[in-house]
């Protein structure tokens, strides 16, 4: 039983012991008599010599006629008893951390992972942003497939001026150039927005900020608790600390994907966006639950 104690309750309960002792330690010798004849001692030193010095053990002085100094010693002894009781604040409170420990270190969590969570909400943009770009030229190759021959012609316009000015027009041909402008018109609109985006490089900014964010958000997200168990000696498991896990984990997912989406796994490219998507709502969770330990961080630390 006494071996799964606390290392702290054992030291208090060796100090104890250790009082007890000095405490009693006054009365645990046999004080000769002073009234006791030279024979009787000479006869007690020739029975058991042994048993004599034993008897007359008094490192603390107790022996002593005068009453004071029997008061004093015991005085001395009860004194230092309570030396032995007295806990050191430095078992009490632990290593001092310093400036880690104060109001400037325990904000640093709750400010980087304000600005990480802003920075989620880009780094999603900028990977929905790569995503479109990635399929527009699906689209718009499905929509070219639409359109009717244009019999050499660039575009519907040149091709529906050849097809008027010919000596027999072809009403039913004119008609259907003249029903997919429209769809060039889409194709040029969708083709610019391509281009747009490439020039942006959504791509590599949205590779270079998920890595950023990763590796930031799973440093400070693992500083948190530790900055709490410098302070308070403890940690506190509640929904934060829950959903702060869960978020590094789905980071984690997020991030093994990435090899089977560059060999073009749809499958990975869905458990990707679902585990960031969820990992935003943990997000917006966070802050919620992780305000008013803010306040309380305030309350209850000092600069620096």
């Amino acid at each position: 039983y006494f071996s799964i104690l606390s290392i702290t309750t054992q030291k208090m309960i060796y100090r104890f012991i250790v009082a007890a002792a000095l405490a009693t330690s006054a009365n645990g010798f046999t004080m000769p008599s002073s009234s006791a004849s030279t024979s009787t001692r000479l006869s007690a030193l020739d029975t058991d010599a042994f048993e004599t010095s034993i008897e007359t053990f008094d490192p603390l002085n107790l022996s002593e006629e005068n009453p004071s100094s029997t008061h004093n010693n015991r005085a001395a002894a009860i004194a230092a008893a309570a030396a032995f009781m007295t806990p050191l604040s430095a078992n009490a409170a632990g290593p001092d951390w310093g400036i880690f420990e104060g109001r400037i270190g325990s904000l640093l969590h709750p400010a980087t992972m304000f600005a990480m969570a802003a920075f989620s909400l880009s780094t999603g943009l900028l990977g929905f942003q790569w995503r479109r770009q990635r399929t527009l030229g699906d689209e718009i190759s499905s929509l070219k497939k639409t359109l009717p021959n244009l019999a050499g012609a660039s575009s519907i316009a040149d091709a529906l001026q050849t097809a008027q000015s010919a000596e027999t027009v072809d009403s039913a041909y004119v008609a259907k150039l003249k029903a997919a402008m429209p769809i060039e018109s889409q194709i040029s609109e969708l083709q610019k927005e391509r281009k747009d985006l490439a020039s942006a490089g959504p791509r590599d900014k949205h590779f270079s900020q998920g890595a950023l964010l990763a590796f930031i958000g799973t440093a400070f997200a693992i500083e948190g608790p530790l900055n709490t168990y410098a302070r308070a000696g403890k940690l506190f498991p509640g929904p934060h600390l829950y959903a702060g896990a869960g978020l590094v984990v789905l980071w984690a997912l997020a991030a093994a994907m990435v090899p089977a989406m560059q060999k073009g796994n749809d499958a990975a490219r869905t458990v990707h966006i679902g585990a960031n998507l969820a990992g935003i709502g943990l997000f917006g969770w966070q802050v919620v639950s992780g305000v008013p330990i803010l306040f309380k961080v305030i309350e209850f630390t000092k600069w620096p």
